[in-house]
Protein backbone atom coordinates (compact mmCIF):
# COMPACT_ATOMS: atom_id res chain seq x y z
CA UNK A 1 0.00 0.00 0.00
CA UNK A 2 2.84 2.22 0.12
CA UNK A 3 2.32 3.47 3.96
CA UNK A 4 5.93 4.02 4.40
CA UNK A 5 6.71 6.48 1.31
CA UNK A 6 3.00 8.06 2.23
CA UNK A 7 4.30 9.04 5.61
CA UNK A 8 8.06 9.96 3.84
CA UNK A 9 6.06 12.46 1.14
CA UNK A 10 3.43 14.13 3.46
CA UNK A 11 5.91 14.89 5.76
CA UNK A 12 3.70 13.52 8.72
CA UNK A 13 2.12 9.84 10.05
CA UNK A 14 -1.44 11.65 10.10
CA UNK A 15 -1.31 13.28 6.76
CA UNK A 16 0.84 9.88 5.26
CA UNK A 17 -1.77 7.00 6.61
CA UNK A 18 -4.77 9.38 5.65
CA UNK A 19 -3.84 9.64 1.98
CA UNK A 20 -2.53 5.68 1.72
CA UNK A 21 -6.31 4.80 3.33
CA UNK A 22 -8.14 7.09 1.20
CA UNK A 23 -6.09 5.68 -2.07
CA UNK A 24 -6.75 2.41 -1.23
CA UNK A 25 -10.68 2.72 -1.29
CA UNK A 26 -9.97 4.87 -4.70
CA UNK A 27 -10.84 8.26 -3.19
CA UNK A 28 -7.92 10.75 -3.12
CA UNK A 29 -8.71 13.93 -0.69
CA UNK A 30 -5.82 15.97 -0.78
CA UNK A 31 -6.48 19.28 1.28
CA UNK A 32 -8.50 16.55 3.98
CA UNK A 33 -4.83 14.72 4.26
CA UNK A 34 -2.93 17.86 4.45
CA UNK A 35 -5.58 19.16 6.99
CA UNK A 36 -4.56 15.87 9.57
CA UNK A 37 -1.04 16.95 9.78
CA UNK A 38 -0.97 18.81 13.29
CA UNK A 39 -2.78 15.69 14.38
CA UNK A 40 0.57 13.81 14.23
CA UNK A 41 2.54 13.76 17.34
CA UNK A 42 -0.66 12.90 19.50
CA UNK A 43 -1.66 16.98 18.13
CA UNK A 44 1.05 18.85 17.57
CA UNK A 45 3.09 16.61 19.83
CA UNK A 46 1.68 16.43 22.80
CA UNK A 47 2.02 12.66 22.71
CA UNK A 48 -1.27 11.68 23.20
CA UNK A 49 -2.75 8.80 20.12
CA UNK A 50 -0.56 8.58 17.91
CA UNK A 51 -1.04 10.52 14.78
CA UNK A 52 -1.65 7.60 12.34
CA UNK A 53 -4.76 7.12 14.15
CA UNK A 54 -6.12 10.31 13.90
CA UNK A 55 -4.99 9.89 10.16
CA UNK A 56 -7.00 6.03 9.66
CA UNK A 57 -10.00 7.01 11.63
CA UNK A 58 -10.60 10.03 9.42
CA UNK A 59 -10.20 7.84 6.29
CA UNK A 60 -12.80 5.39 8.28
CA UNK A 61 -15.15 8.23 8.30
CA UNK A 62 -14.90 9.04 4.29
CA UNK A 63 -15.36 5.30 3.72
CA UNK A 64 -18.40 5.20 5.83
CA UNK A 65 -19.85 8.21 3.80
CA UNK A 66 -19.12 6.92 0.69
CA UNK A 67 -20.88 3.65 1.58
CA UNK A 68 -23.63 5.24 3.88
CA UNK A 69 -24.57 8.26 2.90
CA UNK A 70 -24.70 11.17 5.95
CA UNK A 71 -26.65 11.05 9.02
CA UNK A 72 -26.63 8.35 12.50
CA UNK A 73 -25.93 5.15 10.54
CA UNK A 74 -22.75 6.47 8.99
CA UNK A 75 -21.88 8.44 11.95
CA UNK A 76 -22.21 5.24 14.28
CA UNK A 77 -20.24 2.66 11.68
CA UNK A 78 -17.23 5.55 11.80
CA UNK A 79 -16.95 5.40 15.51
CA UNK A 80 -17.32 1.42 15.28
CA UNK A 81 -14.26 1.22 12.52
CA UNK A 82 -12.22 3.75 14.83
CA UNK A 83 -12.77 1.68 17.86
CA UNK A 84 -11.41 -1.63 16.47
CA UNK A 85 -8.35 0.92 14.24
CA UNK A 86 -7.33 2.05 18.01
CA UNK A 87 -7.77 -1.48 19.23
CA UNK A 88 -5.61 -3.58 16.27
CA UNK A 89 -2.95 -0.63 16.36
CA UNK A 90 -2.79 -1.59 20.36
CA UNK A 91 -2.25 -5.29 19.55
CA UNK A 92 0.54 -4.41 16.96
CA UNK A 93 2.14 -1.91 18.99
CA UNK A 94 1.12 -2.66 22.38
CA UNK A 95 0.82 1.30 23.03
CA UNK A 96 -1.28 3.83 20.88
CA UNK A 97 0.27 6.82 22.40
CA UNK A 98 2.79 8.93 21.08
CA UNK A 99 4.82 9.88 24.22
CA UNK A 100 4.77 6.24 25.27
CA UNK A 101 5.87 5.30 21.56
CA UNK A 102 8.79 7.48 20.83
CA UNK A 103 8.82 9.16 24.35
CA UNK A 104 8.75 12.25 22.77
CA UNK A 105 6.39 15.30 23.35
CA UNK A 106 6.42 19.08 22.91
CA UNK A 107 8.13 19.38 26.37
CA UNK A 108 11.17 17.10 24.93
CA UNK A 109 14.65 18.56 25.09
CA UNK A 110 17.08 18.92 21.87
CA UNK A 111 19.38 15.76 23.54
CA UNK A 112 16.25 13.52 23.95
CA UNK A 113 15.41 14.15 20.53
CA UNK A 114 19.09 13.73 19.28
CA UNK A 115 19.08 10.49 21.60
CA UNK A 116 15.41 9.20 19.62
CA UNK A 117 16.53 10.34 16.20
CA UNK A 118 19.63 9.48 16.31
CA UNK A 119 20.58 6.82 18.75
CA UNK A 120 17.35 5.01 18.39
CA UNK A 121 16.33 5.38 14.59
CA UNK A 122 13.03 7.14 15.52
CA UNK A 123 11.76 7.99 12.19
CA UNK A 124 12.70 4.60 10.88
CA UNK A 125 10.67 3.10 13.55
CA UNK A 126 7.86 5.24 12.85
CA UNK A 127 7.95 4.42 8.79
CA UNK A 128 8.31 0.86 9.55
CA UNK A 129 5.15 1.73 12.13
CA UNK A 130 3.48 3.00 9.18
CA UNK A 131 4.42 -0.02 6.27
CA UNK A 132 2.74 -2.59 8.77
CA UNK A 133 -0.15 -0.82 10.00
CA UNK A 134 -1.65 0.52 6.76
CA UNK A 135 -2.50 -2.74 5.61
CA UNK A 136 -3.74 -4.09 8.72
CA UNK A 137 -5.78 -0.79 9.10
CA UNK A 138 -7.65 -1.06 5.46
CA UNK A 139 -8.79 -4.65 6.56
CA UNK A 140 -10.18 -3.99 9.97
CA UNK A 141 -11.86 -0.67 8.12
CA UNK A 142 -13.34 -2.88 5.49
CA UNK A 143 -14.47 -5.40 7.91
CA UNK A 144 -15.70 -3.15 10.35
CA UNK A 145 -18.06 -1.22 7.30
CA UNK A 146 -19.49 -4.60 7.03
CA UNK A 147 -20.77 -5.02 9.87
CA UNK A 148 -24.34 -5.06 11.10
CA UNK A 149 -23.87 -2.44 13.51
CA UNK A 150 -26.99 -3.09 15.58
CA UNK A 151 -29.40 -0.39 16.73
CA UNK A 152 -28.18 2.77 16.09
CA UNK A 153 -29.29 6.06 18.04
CA UNK A 154 -30.91 8.84 16.73
CA UNK A 155 -28.44 11.98 16.32
CA UNK A 156 -26.50 13.47 17.29
CA UNK A 157 -24.61 10.55 17.66
CA UNK A 158 -21.06 12.12 17.69
CA UNK A 159 -19.67 14.72 19.69
CA UNK A 160 -17.02 15.20 16.83
CA UNK A 161 -19.43 15.12 14.23
CA UNK A 162 -22.04 17.73 15.99
CA UNK A 163 -18.48 20.06 16.57
CA UNK A 164 -17.81 19.73 12.79
CA UNK A 165 -21.57 20.59 11.98
CA UNK A 166 -21.13 23.37 14.22
CA UNK A 167 -17.88 24.56 12.26
CA UNK A 168 -19.77 24.17 9.18
CA UNK A 169 -19.43 21.24 7.76
CA UNK A 170 -20.19 19.69 4.74
CA UNK A 171 -21.73 16.07 5.12
CA UNK A 172 -18.62 14.19 4.18
CA UNK A 173 -16.35 15.50 6.39
CA UNK A 174 -18.79 15.70 9.07
CA UNK A 175 -18.81 11.69 8.95
CA UNK A 176 -15.14 11.82 8.43
CA UNK A 177 -15.27 13.78 11.66
CA UNK A 178 -17.62 11.22 13.62
CA UNK A 179 -14.78 8.34 14.36
CA UNK A 180 -13.27 10.71 16.24
CA UNK A 181 -15.92 10.70 19.21
CA UNK A 182 -15.06 9.57 22.52
CA UNK A 183 -11.09 10.44 22.28
CA UNK A 184 -10.99 8.13 18.92
CA UNK A 185 -13.22 5.57 18.61
CA UNK A 186 -14.70 5.60 22.10
CA UNK A 187 -11.11 5.01 23.60
CA UNK A 188 -11.16 7.80 25.75
CA UNK A 189 -7.90 9.16 24.90
CA UNK A 190 -7.44 13.06 23.30
CA UNK A 191 -10.87 14.37 22.96
CA UNK A 192 -12.09 14.02 19.93
CA UNK A 193 -13.86 17.56 19.41
CA UNK A 194 -10.61 19.04 19.69
CA UNK A 195 -9.21 16.91 16.66
CA UNK A 196 -12.15 17.76 14.62
CA UNK A 197 -11.79 21.53 15.93
CA UNK A 198 -8.22 21.46 14.33
CA UNK A 199 -8.90 19.47 11.58
CA UNK A 200 -11.36 21.50 10.40
CA UNK A 201 -9.52 25.16 10.98
CA UNK A 202 -6.59 23.45 8.53
CA UNK A 203 -9.25 22.86 6.05
CA UNK A 204 -10.56 26.30 6.17
CA UNK A 205 -6.83 27.86 6.12
CA UNK A 206 -6.47 25.64 3.10
CA UNK A 207 -9.63 27.00 1.08
CA UNK A 208 -8.39 30.28 1.68
CA UNK A 209 -5.77 29.95 -0.08
CA UNK A 210 -2.98 28.45 1.83
CA UNK A 211 -0.73 26.74 0.16
CA UNK A 212 0.28 24.31 3.44
CA UNK A 213 -1.07 23.65 7.07
CA UNK A 214 1.70 24.78 9.61
CA UNK A 215 2.15 22.12 12.07
CA UNK A 216 2.16 24.14 14.82
CA UNK A 217 -0.16 27.51 13.37
CA UNK A 218 -1.13 30.05 15.95
CA UNK A 219 -4.82 29.63 14.93
CA UNK A 220 -4.89 26.05 16.37
CA UNK A 221 -2.18 27.15 19.18
CA UNK A 222 -5.44 29.38 20.63
CA UNK A 223 -7.85 26.44 19.84
CA UNK A 224 -5.81 24.06 22.18
CA UNK A 225 -5.66 27.01 24.74
CA UNK A 226 -9.49 28.30 24.95
CA UNK A 227 -10.00 24.04 25.20
CA UNK A 228 -7.48 23.64 27.98
CA UNK A 229 -9.11 26.58 30.11
CA UNK A 230 -12.49 24.89 29.24
CA UNK A 231 -11.29 21.20 30.42
CA UNK A 232 -9.61 22.38 33.42
CA UNK A 233 -6.55 21.54 31.80
CA UNK A 234 -7.14 18.34 30.91
CA UNK A 235 -6.73 16.89 27.13
CA UNK A 236 -8.29 12.86 27.61
CA UNK A 237 -11.84 12.30 26.80
CA UNK A 238 -12.20 9.69 29.83
CA UNK A 239 -10.66 12.27 32.20
CA UNK A 240 -13.26 15.29 30.84
CA UNK A 241 -16.29 13.30 31.42
CA UNK A 242 -14.93 10.84 34.42
CA UNK A 243 -15.40 7.94 32.73
CA UNK A 244 -15.36 5.99 29.04
CA UNK A 245 -18.13 4.85 26.95
CA UNK A 246 -19.40 1.60 26.66
CA UNK A 247 -21.09 1.98 23.30
CA UNK A 248 -22.29 4.34 20.55
CA UNK A 249 -25.39 4.67 22.28
CA UNK A 250 -24.13 5.31 25.53
CA UNK A 251 -22.29 7.98 23.95
CA UNK A 252 -25.40 9.28 21.92
CA UNK A 253 -27.20 9.65 25.18
CA UNK A 254 -24.55 11.19 26.89
CA UNK A 255 -24.72 14.20 23.76
CA UNK A 256 -28.59 14.05 23.87
CA UNK A 257 -28.32 14.39 27.95
CA UNK A 258 -26.31 18.27 27.10
CA UNK A 259 -22.77 16.03 27.68
CA UNK A 260 -20.03 18.08 26.72
CA UNK A 261 -22.44 20.49 24.95
CA UNK A 262 -20.44 23.94 26.74
CA UNK A 263 -17.09 22.13 25.53
CA UNK A 264 -18.28 21.69 22.04
CA UNK A 265 -19.48 25.23 22.03
CA UNK A 266 -15.70 26.95 22.97
CA UNK A 267 -14.65 24.97 19.91
CA UNK A 268 -16.74 25.84 17.72
CA UNK A 269 -16.78 29.32 18.73
CA UNK A 270 -13.64 29.84 16.93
Amino acid sequence: MGAMGAFFRKGTCSAGLCHVLNRAFDHPMTDEEQASSPLAGGIMQHGYQCGMLWGVALAAGAQAYRLFGAGPLAQARAIVAAGRLVESFRAQNHEINCLEITEINEKTTAMQMVRFFLIKGGAVGCFRMAGRFGPLAYREIDAALAEDPGEVPPAPVSCSALLAQRMGACELHTVMAAGLAGGIGLCGGACGALGAAIWMAAMKSLKEGAQRVPFKSPGALETIDRFLKCTDYEFECSKIVGRTFESVSDHACHLREGGCSKLIEVLAAG
